[in-house]
């Protein structure tokens, strides 16, 4: 089977229980106007323009390209890059394994980030089941925008499940993500009866998340697992010239 990632990174500190490798999957079915990682949104490949180190050599749009570049070959810098890259569960279990002797001994594992993993639910979850027939810890990192389906798949699949909580409130989280939060509220009452080891996250937005009654619900629905507050980045905006977007908030989180 074939999965789609978009980028790798080695020991992370902050994905999970010690040193860990973390997969960022493409696709996610929400749009959160803060999110730092827009790459990893849209399932397709898409193509990043390093701007902030271009120095308009004009090279990049010669030979009938596009005002904007859209060629990973034509810039002499390497400053145009594929965001995408296509692994088979094989070949990425295989790379992963690499790291297992150093990830056993710093007491971590490998998490599948993204985007969303949810998204690529099977294929995730086929890869995780081969790096925990092998002994490595492993952890999915998600919103639970998915079907029961997909959420019991990654739960089975995986010996951590980071669940990130956002929004209490239905209308709110539909604002601010693009999507209601009634698939993913069932999605924890799945996990939790099925007694899946659970860690909350919530990324602390200036004016959306942080207000008290928000965090308060968020607390009833954490309940006694493990619940982790994030600052907001930010530096959330930085990627979205590079994709020839505009950063959604334009900077007003920051003003809030």
């Amino acid at each position: 089977m074939t999965g789609r990632i978009f980028d790798i990174k080695e020991f992370s500190v902050h994905d999970g229980p010690g040193a860990r490798v973390t997969v960022f999957m493409k696709g996610c079915r929400m749009r959160c106007v803060w999110c730092h990682n827009p790459e990893g949104q849209s399932t397709e490949k898409e193509i990043m323009h390093k701007l902030s180190q271009c120095d308009g050599c004009g090279l990049c749009t010669r030979d009938n390209r596009t005002p904007y570049p859209r060629d990973p070959g034509a810039c002499p810098r390497g400053l145009i890059t594929l965001c995408g890259e296509d692994v088979t569960e094989e070949d990425l279990a295989e790379r992963l394994l690499r790291y297992a002797p150093r990830l056993e001994r710093m007491g971590g594992g490998v998490t599948f980030s993204g985007g969303d993993p949810i998204v690529q639910a099977e294929f995730v979850a086929r890869v995780s089941s081969r790096l925990r027939d092998s002994g490595v810890h492993t952890a999915a990192e998600t919103s639970l925008c998915g079907s029961a389906d997909e959420a019991a798949l990654l739960a089975e699949n995986t010996d951590l499940m980071i669940v990130d909580l956002k929004l209490a409130d239905s209308a709110l989280h539909e604002k601010y993500t693009g999507m209601p939060n009634g698939m993913i509220s069932d999605n924890i009452r799945l996990l939790k009866e099925r007694g899946t080891c659970i860690m909350f996250r919530t990324p602390l937005i200036p004016g959306i998340t942080d207000g008290a009654e928000n965090l308060r619900a968020l607390a009833e629905i954490a309940g006694g697992h493990p619940w982790e507050k994030l600052a907001y980045n930010l530096l959330a905006g930085a990627k979205y010239a590079m994709l020839g977007r505009k950063f959604d908030e334009k900077g007003e989180i920051g003003a809030r």
